[in-house]
């Protein structure tokens, strides 16, 4: 699905992302962690166009999208979400999740004059793709809610349901987990699962809470200095002395035999 080549950044002397590479087959929850400043979150950013890399490729499906804006990006139906949620505030659950489908007819001013009929047919069928979503994520008793006013696990199932209103081929998550509830975050684990599992959808996720990372991802890919350090499943990286050692802070024990 995605394979990333060499990927370089340099921001004056600092090496955020140095010679990266890493692949991400289809299908798959890929778990990406490290400590801070490790360069997770700039990889993602080069990934989705909002940084371009100084070197290195990216290819998704063998088509080359090597800085690509992010618009470009989306387009190619890659959809990522943010450490920070950035609902629209002001607008309802509902209306967050209506925005995000591109090509829509209605957004031409002319369309509603001369063409109502057919905006109608598209709005309504984008609202019941919006029903499902949010029927899919236990959510739909907030449909009419203020984004700006949920909680910051709400927050952060609205940007997983935003990523569900496009054929998401790849949807990548930046720390999804922070700032969620155990409770929240059972629930969103448990929806990620469901959607790779019923749609066949591929994540990357980057994500401090390790319970959280080695419950749900399959492989797990350790980034060390912009670089990847290694990447196994997660109990092989539970019981790699180096990760342990540098970056779990001995939470977990290196099971021997």
């Amino acid at each position: 699905m995605l394979v990333v080549e060499n990927l370089a950044k340099q921001f004056g002397g600092l090496h955020a992302v140095d010679g990266c590479s890493f692949t991400v087959k289809q299908g798959t929850i890929t778990g990406l962690i490290g400590p801070n400043g490790a360069g997770k979150t700039t990889v993602f950013n080069l990934l989705t166009g909002f940084l371009k890399p100084d070197s290195g490729e990216v290819h998704l499906a063998e088509e080359d999208i090597t800085g690509l804006p992010p618009h470009r990006i989306f387009q190619k139906r890659i959809c990522r979400t943010f450490q920070i949620p950035r609902e629209l505030k002001e607008m309802t659950v509902m209306e967050n999740l209506m925005l995000v489908p591109p090509g829509q007819i209605g957004e031409r001013i002319w369309n509603p004059f001369f063409r109502p009929r057919r905006v109608h047919r598209q709005e309504r069928t984008i609202c019941d793709k919006a029903f499902e979503v949010l029927d899919f994520l236990q959510l739909s008793h907030l449909k009419d809610e203020y984004a700006g006013s949920l909680s910051g696990g709400q927050k952060k199932l609205l940007e997983l349901a935003r990523t569900m209103m496009v054929e998401s081929r790849l949807v990548m998550l930046d720390e999804p987990g922070a700032g969620v509830n155990r409770t929240l975050l059972k629930r969103l684990a448990s929806s990620i699962e469901r959607l790779c599992g019923e749609t066949g959808t591929t994540f990357l996720v980057v994500e401090h809470d390790m319970d959280f990372i080695m419950r749900l991802c399959t492989p797990v890919i350790v980034m060390s200095e912009g670089r990847k350090l290694m990447e196994g499943t997660p109990e092989e990286v539970q019981q790699d002395q180096q990760v342990l050692d540098a970056y779990l802070g001995g939470q977990y024990v290196a099971i021997d035999g």
